[in-house]
């Protein structure tokens, strides 16, 4: 695990409400506080859809919505002449992506044994944070797919002009 400071918070926030950078990750939970605390379960309602919508849309095998269809009321809810208070959102790697990159560590982990690849975004006290995790299902001694995420998130942030210092 490890904790990033983003140096430009404008950047950012753009790249993160107003682009697709993110929009691969799972939204896991947002809370936005405000003039009121907002929160948002990522959570799939199943029975919103029929089951021509779930395939249509790929949805069929996760039970967390994709942050691309929670990207426009998360910039609904923090945009405004006021900055919030803090907000907090938690996103994940989709299946497809946590395969790929449990396939390109060394780990030996199969996706049974973990629940849940995570970033952290959040931002409080004018400072924005990402921290990065990992939910295995069972103990877990080895941090070699810890030390892999680490390192691609990082890629990840320097392909996209994400500036950042490590806390």
């Amino acid at each position: 695990m490890i904790a990033l400071k983003l140096t430009d918070v404008k950047t950012f926030m753009h790249q993160l409400l107003c682009s697709e950078t993110f929009d691969n990750f799972l939204l896991s939970e947002a809370t936005i506080i405000k003039d009121a605390a907002y929160k948002i379960d990522g959570h799939m309602n199943r029975d919103f859809y029929s089951l021509e919508e779930l395939e249509e849309l790929q949805l069929t095998d996760t039970k967390i919505l994709p942050y691309s269809m929670l990207r426009s009321t998360c910039f609904d809810l923090i945009r405004g002449k006021h900055t919030p208070v803090c907000f907090k959102f938690i996103l994940m790697l989709s299946p497809e992506n946590m395969q790929q990159t449990l396939s390109r560590s060394d780990s030996g982990l199969s996706p049974t044994e973990v629940n849940g690849i995570l970033l952290n975004i959040t931002f409080q006290n004018g400072q924005l944070c990402l921290t990065t995790g990992i939910s295995y299902s069972s103990f877990v001694p080895d941090k070699t797919l810890d030390t892999e995420w680490d390192i691609m998130l990082q890629k990840f942030l320097h392909k996209h002009g994400i500036s950042f210092e490590e806390l």
